[in-house]
């Protein structure tokens, strides 16, 4: 078989083969294989620097997540509350964000997007930990039971997660976007996503599934693009220089894009449902979209054996299962009352709530001192 010509397409694909074959390996099966052995260390030493990571930026985030919800009780119980965004400890908690959301990005730049995007149950049992020890949540055993199966989970998957190394540079990034693979992958998620955004605008469905989804299918070039970034600008710093590259920006490009409908997507669903109903939902799907984009775009199960790959997925379950009971009927011990109700005040009778008049200036109506209010026919009802 002749040699492709030099300078042809067919030594730019020669070529990217070779560095893919330079750059991608895959633990073989041995003894340190699936278990926390002095060899599993050596092998998984720069993927284990990635879990710690997002691990303390997903911290990170449930401390900033606290110190907002703080601030906000605080303002509430004063008497004159100034704006939420000239509150200094708002704004602390909105920098520790960034803080966290950096060091995320920063993790999927040295481990495999199917390791880092399931830990992010360590924000939802992590910031019910500080609710209960700050915010003097209450306790529930539900809330032990989540934790506990979040841990177990997430010790399965950083155990069992594919032990796949590869260098992200450019000429990798354009290779994978080009492949077919991705091609079939983005077709079928442009179809996908189309249709269910028919449905949502035009048959002005609102159900929770087809806004999550939504989201999960952005989610999921969200953190193809968040690797590629992360992984060529550390690429960059510990080797060669891959910024001048054409494809770093539009993988910027999507990534801002992505992110920018995700969380409009992502707000219109905490409006229509409680945060307890949005939260799990939302982790399990964009743990599912992220894991088959690292599977198809970057191939992370790529020669890994089948019962590690069942006990990873078991310990995804798991933390899917944990961050559910965390997070149920959290909400329903805070729901602030919807309207007046004299009707339990000692000495007073009355037929009616108040509630409040929407098409008012004031919040409510108050009954005038002839101990009567109005029937919805305008008649006087003696109380």
């Amino acid at each position: 078989m002749a040699a492709p010509a030099p300078g042809g397409p067919g030594a730019a694909a020669s070529a990217a083969l070779d560095e893919l074959s330079r750059n991608l390996t895959y633990g073989a099966l041995g003894a340190g294989n699936g278990s926390l052995s002095g060899a599993w260390y050596r092998r998984n030493q720069i993927h284990l620097f990635g879990v710690l990571l997002a691990i303390l930026g997903n911290l990170v985030i449930s401390i900033s997540l606290n110190i907002q919800k703080y601030s906000h009780l605080q303002l509430a119980h004063q008497e004159h509350p100034r704006p939420y965004f000239k509150s200094v400890l708002w704004w602390g908690g909105i920098i520790l964000m960034a803080v966290g959301e950096t060091g995320n990005f920063a993790a999927y730049g040295f481990a495999p997007i199917t390791l880092i995007a399931p830990l992010g149950c360590m924000s939802v049992t992590g910031s019910a930990i500080i609710s209960v020890m700050f915010l003097k949540e209450n306790l529930r055993a539900s809330d032990l039971l989540g934790m506990t199966l979040a841990f177990a989970g997430t010790y399965l998957l950083v155990n069992f997660a594919p032990n796949i190394t590869q260098d992200i540079s450019a000429r990798t990034v354009q290779y994978y976007f080009v492949g077919w693979q991705f091609m079939t992958y983005g077709i079928l998620e442009i179809l996908i996503f189309c249709i269910l955004l028919y449905f949502h605008k035009r048959k002005g469905i609102k159900h929770i599934a087809i806004l999550l989804t939504l989201v999960a299918l952005l989610a999921s070039l969200t953190v193809i693009s968040v690797k590629a970034v992360s992984g060529m600008i550390t690429f960059s710093v510990t080797d060669k220089m891959q910024l001048t590259y054409p494809i770093f920006y539009i993988m910027c490009i999507i990534m801002i894009a992505s992110c920018v409908f995700q969380v409009k997507l992502l707000n219109q669903a905490t409006k229509l449902y409680s945060t307890a109903t949005v939260v799990p939902v939302n982790h399990t799907f964009f743990t599912i979209s992220a894991i088959i984009a690292g599977i198809i775009f970057y191939q992370e199960f790529l020669g890994a054996a089948f019962l590690t790959i069942f006990i990873y997925l078991f310990g995804c379950f798991l933390s899917f299962l944990g961050v559910v009971l965390v997070t149920r009927n959290r909400e329903k011990e805070h729901l602030p009352q919807s309207y007046i109700d004299f009707g339990h005040v000692p000495g007073k009778q009355m037929l009616d709530k108040i509630q409040p008049d929407s098409n008012g200036l004031s919040y409510g109506t108050l009954p005038d001192g002839s101990d009567s209010t109005k029937s919805p026919s305008g008649e006087k009802k003696e109380v």
